[in-house]
């Protein structure tokens, strides 16, 4: 894991350092197997048998067939793939999602909206999980698709993707989970989950950019329209030459995460990956002493790494989280004031908004996301600098 002497980053789930070992995988790939893993002669059967030896390990992290992994350039286009194709030819119906997805999901939904889908927003309650006593009526007919996202990005919260994935498969309702930031932390047993589709991205664990998977069954996977033609790779589903070497990093992070049990008949996740979730905790407590900060998303079922907040001045008025996160990033800490795929805006949080805040809180959020490079003895110094940085924008306020 990189080292990271002049920053302190808590920002893992915008995107993660290489693990130990990923950028020699993809080296040695580049030069030993760099054919096109499509092509019949010596380099190409190198090419394609380490593209296959990669896909044998990534699916044996996630029990899962090798034939169920579908790889993409990452969670974006795994998403689209997954809903879109699942539309296909089919007669527009109802599709559902969240109120609190990534803007990926939304639009995706938003495109099938536009080709005649009835586009039902799934209300979440003020920690941000969906409100369950929906489910009877928004998986009625015609509801003939569902999207919900696993582990929030902005505010840490867990959806019960088991609680909904099992009652869509009582009503043969296909069910499709980002599970980008869920996967960061540990390898799942996709042979016992009852989605049908999950969505993947190598960077969030680890891994290079520009790699990710969609999960897939074998029911599933033969109804699905594919987004591009071409070559025919990824079993139809994904035209264009595999880029091999990363696959390759993508497999050999993956290799080095620990099995946890994100669910269980409660829908209640387990405390792994124990290290770095004590580390929350402890960051979490000692950032909680300010009274100006406030803890955003679901107390507990959370994702382990993740820490959300509202920040405001010793009037109660928010704070710019924007300008905090450059403040932060002045003194070596680098976080995130949401989501870093629509960092480039400046308006308010559609996922605090669906949460019931304010719009003035809605700008307010910060996000710290940890992983295993951070020490024990680097968390007392990030909470004087939130502290240094809230009194420089109070005061900047006043």
């Amino acid at each position: 894991m990189a080292e990271f002497r002049s920053t302190i980053y808590l920002d893992s789930c915008a995107t993660s350092p290489p693990r130990k070992g990923v950028v020699e995988a993809m080296a040695e790939v580049q030069t030993s197997a760099w054919g096109n893993p499509s092509s019949l002669h010596h380099q190409g059967v190198a090419a394609a048998e380490c593209l296959e030896r990669a896909r044998l390990q990534i699916a044996g992290a996630l029990s899962a067939s090798p034939d169920d992994v579908i790889f993409t350039s990452g969670a974006t286009e795994s998403v689209h793939l997954a809903l879109s194709g699942l539309a296909g030819e089919q007669k527009p119906g109802r599709i559902v999602i969240s109120a609190v997805e990534h803007p990926a999901v939304v639009s995706a939904a938003r495109q099938l909206e536009r080709q005649g889908w009835d586009l039902a927003i799934w209300p979440v309650d003020g920690f941000g999980q969906i409100r369950l006593e929906l489910l009877p009526s928004l998986l009625a007919p015609p509801t003939r698709l569902v999207s919900l996202i696993w582990g929030q990005s902005e505010v840490g919260t867990l959806q019960p993707v088991h609680t909904v994935g099992n009652a869509c498969a009582k009503r043969g309702i296909p069910f499709h989970t980002d599970a980008t930031q869920v996967l960061s932390q540990g390898t799942i047993d996709w042979s016992s989950q009852p989605a049908t589709l999950l969505t993947a991205s190598a960077h969030k664990l680890g891994g290079p950019r520009g790699i990710g998977c969609l999960l897939t069954r074998p029911h599933i996977r033969r109804t699905l329209t594919p987004m591009q033609g071409g070559g025919g790779q990824e079993q139809g589903l994904r035209a264009g030459t595999q880029p091999v070497a990363l696959i390759a990093g993508f497999a050999e992070a993956l290799s080095q995460l620990d099995r946890w049990t994100p669910w269980d008949g409660r829908d209640r996740i387990s405390p792994s990956p124990a290290e770095i979730s004590r580390h929350r905790d402890t960051l979490l407590q000692g950032l909680l002493q300010d009274p100006r900060l406030t803890l955003t998303g679901h107390p507990h079922r959370r994702l382990p790494h993740h820490i959300s907040l509202l920040a405001c001045d010793q009037r109660k008025e928010p704070l710019s989280g924007r300008a905090l996160v450059r403040e932060l990033a002045k003194r070596g800490v680098a976080l995130s004031s949401g989501s870093a795929c629509a960092s480039g805006k400046d308006s308010g949080s559609p996922v605090l908004a669906a949460m019931g805040f304010e719009p003035a809180q809605q700008r307010s959020g910060l996000r710290l996301s940890l992983g295993p490079w951070i020490r024990q003895e680097q968390l007392a110094t990030v909470c004087r600098h939130v502290s240094a940085a809230l009194d420089h924008l109070s005061s900047d306020c006043s």
